[in-house]
């Protein structure tokens, strides 16, 4: 006679296994499917607080004739209605484009032939990669204050080397051309490092065996960068072409320091250098109407979102 198997005795309250192990596969189901939400909820917790609420909050205020001394009547669209009468709106705008380009396909361009030699055998590599750094780290306030100095029409260094090829002085705060040129190239000096990293790192993630193929080939140095090289990194030159679209849009700090002087948030006695974001700032901070000066604030973000759609539009396109 076969003896008989032993069972271990139920203990009371226990759960039965079966239960357990269906507990346990949901928790683990709940786990993978709303961990990810966790880990990423706290970035757009404080991007609601501190993005998007100001955002909602600024649009209510460029509804209101809004003062120093607080809310005052509701006035609707009428903000809008009036700055899309206002010359000194769309020479703001004009002026920040066109600085914007100044700043941005020169230093593009410059960036990509930078990153190009970056990522050649040199001595010294880490070195010079680190160098390209070095702007960055530059205190925008000390960017500004020393090329204000350089442009200067008196004593700058720039008007110093003209002189050397018998090139009258140029006052560059008194005209259009002179004053974005001079702001432009603040901006190039300080972020064409920060480009050309980006687009280092994107050449070093191509395979070498491409540049090999068309050397065998014959292609030249320069054939292989515009038809290797650019192509491969497009996404990392779309990228920097729509962030610095975004900085240059709300170009601030540069041109405010380089105006020194009575008429530094005016961009010059004629607003020939005065962007957007200072055109914001005058008519809220300056001039105390919260309501104009939001509506102005709403119209530069939703002329970001144009460029960005545009950019966007080009990128498909260009699949």
């Amino acid at each position: 006679m076969r003896p008989r198997t032993a069972t271990r005795p139920a203990v009371s309250g226990e759960p039965p296994a079966k239960p357990r192990i269906r507990l346990r596969a949901r928790l683990s189901r709940i786990d993978t499917a709303w961990s990810p939400y966790l880990f990423i909820a706290p970035f757009f917790v404080i991007f609601a607080i501190f993005g998007l609420f100001p955002l909602g909050y600024t649009a209510w205020v460029s509804l209101h004739d809004w003062d120093i001394s607080g809310a005052g009547a509701f006035v609707g669209l009428d903000n809008y209605v009036t700055l899309f009468g206002d010359p000194d709106f769309w020479n703001a705008v004009y002026n920040t484009i066109g600085m914007l380009v100044l700043a941005t396909v020169p230093q593009l361009l410059f960036a990509l032939v930078l990153a190009s030699l970056l990522n050649q055998k040199l001595r010294g590599l880490t070195f010079l990669r680190m160098g390209v750094l070095l702007p960055i780290v530059t205190s925008v306030a000390a960017v500004g204050i020393v090329f204000s100095q350089i442009f200067d029409r008196d004593a700058g260094v720039v008007n110093g080397l003209l002189g050397l090829v018998n090139i009258a002085p140029v006052d560059w705060r008194a005209d259009k051309w002179s004053s974005w040129t001079a702001i432009a190239t603040m901006v190039n000096w300080r972020w064409t490092g920060y480009n050309a990293l980006i687009y280092l790192a994107a050449m070093q993630s191509i395979p070498r065996d491409l540049y090999e193929a068309a050397t065998v080939d014959g292609a030249s140095k320069a054939r292989q960068f515009w038809s290797i090289t650019v192509p491969m990194i497009r996404p990392a030159i779309i990228f920097t072409v729509i962030v610095s679209t975004i900085a240059g849009m709300q170009l601030f700090t540069e041109p405010l320091i380089f105006g020194q002087g009575t008429f530094a948030i005016s961009g010059g006695s004629l607003r020939q250098f005065q962007t957007v974001s200072m055109y914001m700032f005058e008519k809220a901070f300056r001039d105390f109407d919260y309501g104009y000066g939001s509506a102005v604030a709403w119209m530069i973000f939703l002329l970001i979102t144009i460029l960005a759609v545009v950019n966007f539009l080009i990128t498909r396109k260009g699949k």
